[in-house]
């Protein structure tokens, strides 16, 4: 099934975007002093949280049921949705894997910088470029399957480079089972805060 996509594009341009990786740490400590750490995530949780000043409910501008509709329509924290956050969403000559000649099927990634990366929530299907050591393999010898995996037909060899070009979303769900909206004027609506947080396939 087909996940919606948050309705950013719809909205005002005009608006605060926050974001902020989480991690969870389970940490023991010693009556000495002396502690132990656990990171029990590998990768980050994303929280975001979007402010909205301004919604036009008017006619032909309709910003503020299209946030409530979409709201609505995820029952608050339990549906979850793809988030493509407008500064941070398209990869570039990503590298994925090195070949080993027995490795077919390959992660899109999501990168973090300095050779850092996890694994991309979902990948856009549109405009997704594959290469073998630079140069795009022949047609209908790869494909992808939601969320987020590469296959390839035949592996390639050792040491061959699988790179790619693709944008991606943040699966996510919203934080709250509520969202409050207020009528400042006429047709006006405003929305201080609405947080969301990244979510990991079961």
């Amino acid at each position: 099934m087909s996940l919606p996509i948050f309705p950013l594009a719809s909205l005002p341009w005009a608006y605060s975007l926050q974001k902020h990786p989480v991690f969870s740490t389970r940490v023991a400590k010693h009556v000495s002093g002396r502690e132990v750490a656990l990171a029990l995530y590998a990768y980050p949780l994303w929280g975001f949280e979007l402010t909205f000043e301004v919604l036009r409910a008017a006619p032909g501008l309709a910003e503020y049921q299209t946030l409530l509709q979409f709201f609505l329509a995820a029952r608050g924290q339990f549906g979850r949705f793809l988030f493509q956050d407008p500064t941070d969403f398209q990869a570039t000559g990503q590298l994925l894997a090195t070949g080993d000649g027995a490795t077919a099927s390959f992660t899109f990634l999501h990168p973090l910088g300095a050779d850092l990366s996890e694994p991309a929530g979902q990948v856009d299907l549109t405009g997704i470029n594959v290469y073998l050591d630079g140069t795009p393999p022949a047609a209908g010898t790869w494909s992808v399957t939601l969320p987020n995996t590469l296959a390839l037909t035949t592996p390639p060899p050792a040491g061959v480079q699988v790179t790619a070009d693709y944008s991606f979303y943040f699966l996510c769900r919203f934080d709250e089972d509520s969202a409050e909206l207020e009528n400042f004027m006429d047709q006006l609506w405003s929305l201080k805060s609405l947080k969301f947080t990244s979510v990991k396939e079961p």
